[in-house]
């Protein structure tokens, strides 16, 4: 490609449309993703988006984030993502995203695991996909923004601990590189890399490896969040996920006895833990969860997405409990980077689940990540449109050829993270 492009990003999730979104629309953009735009886990998201409510709300929805995160999160960046959330709020209302409402109108709240009072917007049990859509509309509607489909990112383009873009290939195999004033990682997590996750499996860490190979510092590596609750399957492939907001409106949990085992609505890893020691004891591959104390009409409208994947599953959530299991669900390590989204090398930013900034600690509290991921990335694109920069990256002049096997590329980078991940378990 032989444009120069103001800024290049690496991702079509909430992240990286989101940055595109705040950029001025004089800078000319290019937008790269694996797959099909539409194929990131953002729009997977079921439960939602957390909102401050009020300044009351400020100390408890602190408290839960830290408390959620075993108190390793940044409490400076904990304290500006729940101080901006009402803002980026407002922008997706803004924008068209339509949130659950009450009989007069006003925004609905809903409560998940761990937080000590309702703060969750949501659109049924598919926010995710809600936001992101109406994200990527907009972004497709500028017209100084260009977006590449299968095309995923091989290496990036840097001198001096100066970065200038990426090195690309196409769906074809043909290698070619992006030159950019400003690259933005923003391209997932690392769910490809398990058996059994809820990410998409072609999301594999890439940026990791390539900021390993690079010596661009990275934090916990070995933060990786189970999702309690999975719909059991012994079919290979993405677990479906039951929504947190499932357990918020009441829904328990049984051993294989039927009987209640444990606190539905404590973090994440802890319930997960309690689900694991349960199943153990049982000698059982899953436990139960049992949504009819929601009652049928909270169930058809809040979570009609749930209650036909459940259906075309074999099981009617109206009338019997579903088998549940723990999956790979979240990654809280990652690049490290600051407020503004900045990482170790110059003129590179990361957001998103790519990106460690300690908003989480090592446990997300649950509908953190669209908040967290909307919140940095305008961070991340105020900073490239006003911040002090140095100089931009000298042209790169490199090998194209030596990118010409990804496959043997992308099993070198699955080992390279995979290694880091095992080697900082046992630090």
């Amino acid at each position: 490609m032989n444009k120069i492009f103001d800024a290049v990003i690496v991702g079509t999730g909430a992240a990286g449309l989101y940055c595109a979104l705040n950029l001025p629309q004089y800078m000319q953009v290019c937008i790269v993703t694996k797959q099909s735009a539409d194929a990131s886990d953002s729009f997977l998201a079921q439960g939602g988006i957390c909102m401050l409510r009020g300044e009351d709300d400020y100390d408890d929805y602190f408290a839960d984030t830290l408390r959620a995160g075993h108190f390793e999160n940044n409490k400076k960046s904990v304290d500006l993502m729940i101080r901006s959330s009402n803002s980026v709020i407002c922008d997706l209302v803004r924008m068209g995203v339509r949130f659950q409402r009450d009989g007069d109108g006003r925004l609905e709240f809903t409560r998940e695991g761990a937080h000590s009072r309702p703060r969750i917007q949501l659109h049924e049990d598919k926010t995710g996909r809600e936001i992101t859509s109406t994200l990527l509309a907009q972004v497709l509607s500028l017209s100084n923004v260009t977006v590449l489909e299968n095309t995923t990112m091989v290496d990036i383009l840097c001198a001096d601990n100066t970065c200038g873009g990426v090195v690309c290939a196409d769906a074809c195999g043909n290698i070619f590189s992006i030159p950019a004033d400003f690259t933005v990682l923003a391209c997932g997590g690392i769910g490809g890399l398990y058996k059994n996750s809820t990410n998409y499996p072609h999301i594999t860490g890439d940026a990791l490896a390539i900021a390993l190979r690079h010596g661009i510092p990275v934090s916990h590596l070995n933060y990786v969040q189970i999702h309690p609750t999975t719909l059991y399957s012994t079919q290979k492939g993405r677990r479906f996920l039951i929504s947190e907001s499932v357990r918020g409106e009441g829904a328990l949990l049984y051993d294989k006895n039927g009987s209640r085992f444990t606190d539905e609505l404590q973090p994440r890893d802890l319930l997960s833990a309690a689900i694991e020691a349960q199943m153990q004891k049982d000698g059982s591959d899953h436990v139960w969860e049992d949504m009819r104390p929601l009652g049928e009409k909270t169930i058809l409208e809040h979570f009609p997405h749930i209650y036909r994947h459940c259906l075309e599953a074999g099981y009617n959530v109206l009338h019997e409990p579903i088998p549940v299991v723990p999956a790979q669900h979240y990654f809280m390590g990652g690049i490290t980077v600051d407020l503004a989204g900045r990482t170790g090398m110059h003129r590179l930013y990361a957001c998103g689940e790519t990106c460690c900034n300690g908003v989480h600690g090592k446990n997300r509290l649950a509908s953190n990540s669209l908040l967290e991921s909307l919140v940095f990335s305008r961070r991340a694109a105020d900073d490239i449109a006003f911040g002090i920069h140095p100089a931009p990256c000298n042209p790169v002049q490199i090998d194209l050829s030596a990118y010409a096997d990804t496959d043997s590329l992308f099993a070198q980078y699955r080992e390279i993270v995979t290694h880091e991940i095992e080697r900082m378990k046992n630090q």
